[in-house]
């Protein structure tokens, strides 16, 4: 029977890949951990949306996949040999792209917008937000021990893209998006 608990991270430190151990709260396990919650969200707001949607589910699928890639990167200890895949200019390149087609139909937002609409819309908000705050995590992390600059890159684009996608799924659903009342 295979066991899904080791009883090595008992006592608050975890391992990296290539075998270094570090205290769970580290920067690190932070970054990589938000990415992971990241890629739960996505997953949750795939599990929500119209079969309909198939362009934003194929999106939502390569990103977990790139967001995999991201965390492994970020699990492997400074002065390890890196993953085979990285995350790479293409990568931020091809988010740019999939923001500049799905924005275009848009048009441009003359206000803020609530973070809300249908169950994958509001999800993908959440998600949005999540992929701030592992952006956020990313900078931390990057202040204390180098990390490619391309992996700033693209968890930015990532978010922009995220809020593309919200709004893109609403649209397809009717759904109008409410600037906030400043004035309640």
């Amino acid at each position: 029977m295979v066991r899904f608990y080791t009883r090595q991270g008992d006592r608050g430190e975890t391992g990296l890949l290539a075998g270094a151990r570090v205290g769970k709260d580290s920067l690190r396990v932070e970054a990589y951990g938000n990415v992971d919650e990241l890629s739960s969200h996505l997953g949750l707001a795939e599990s929500q949306l119209d079969p309909s949607l198939r362009e934003v589910t194929e999106i939502l699928q390569r990103l977990q996949d790139e967001l995999f890639i991201l965390g492994a990167e970020l699990a492997t200890p400074r002065g390890a040999k890196l993953p085979a895949h990285l995350i790479q200019d293409p990568h931020v390149r091809r988010l740019e792209e999939e923001l500049d087609r799905l924005s275009a139909p848009l048009g441009a937002l003359e206000s803020f917008v609530l973070p809300r609409g249908t169950p994958a819309a509001a999800e993908l908000h959440v998600t949005r937000t999540v992929a701030r705050r592992a952006e956020r995590s990313l900078v931390r992390l990057s202040r204390e021990e180098p990390l490619r600059e391309v992996l700033l890159r693209y968890v930015n684009r990532l978010s922009d893209l995220l809020f593309a996608l919200a709004l893109t799924v609403n649209r397809a659903s009717g759904f109008v998006e409410r600037p906030p009342d400043y004035d309640r």
